[in-house]
């Protein structure tokens, strides 16, 4: 796993050799979604939330690029413990991870982001909540984004503050806006 660019560019993360539940986002969908981002949102300066953490490998990404804010949620020990020893190899120091389940998280989040990554188990039966808490509860930015990772049999088309998605072979990101221009007319 490498970093696409940044501050920390061509630097090299070895993952742990077991890692039954993580799923590390593939480099060409990253470097994808990175292009993406970069022509829609200011990324250095910017506050971040990470869900499912995994290898870490989107925040150190971001963390490349300037984010001034990362949170990071990773329910897995050895992931958690991974995450937060690369960090302080990389030297970041505006940063938190955070070892919690990502609902029990979002469930009493009341922070606003700039930018919100979600790369969630494919497998996860509950995937089709994210978008609805993470909107409903408003923790996007005007402006800002939440992206969830995921496969091409999930269509989130028709759910509120739904921007688009690109398509990275198995791997699809669909971009999520605050909605709240949606909101507002509903009113």
């Amino acid at each position: 796993m490498r970093i696409i660019s940044g501050d920390f560019r061509g630097r090299k993360i070895s993952p742990p050799a077991n890692m039954p539940h993580t799923r590390p986002t593939t480099d060409i969908a990253k470097e994808g979604l990175f292009n993406i981002l970069q022509h829609r949102i200011e990324l250095d300066g910017i506050k971040t939330l990470d869900l499912f953490g995994g290898t870490g490998s989107i925040s150190y990404e971001l963390a490349s690029r300037g984010a001034a804010d990362l949170t990071i949620i990773e329910k897995d020990a050895v992931m958690h413990d991974f995450i937060k020893k690369n960090m302080e190899m990389l030297k970041v120091e505006n940063y938190k991870v955070l070892r919690l389940d990502v609902f029990s998280y979002l469930s009493t989040c009341n922070e606003k982001f700039d930018f919100i990554f979600a790369g969630p188990p494919y497998a996860l039966g509950t995937i089709d909540e994210l978008p609805k808490i993470i909107v409903q509860r408003k923790l996007i930015e005007p402006n800002g984004y939440f992206v969830l990772e995921h496969t091409p049999r999930n269509d989130y088309e028709k759910f509120a503050g739904f921007s688009f998605q690109r398509n990275y072979g198995s791997t699809v990101f669909s971009f999520f806006t605050s909605g709240e221009d949606e909101a507002e007319g509903s009113e």
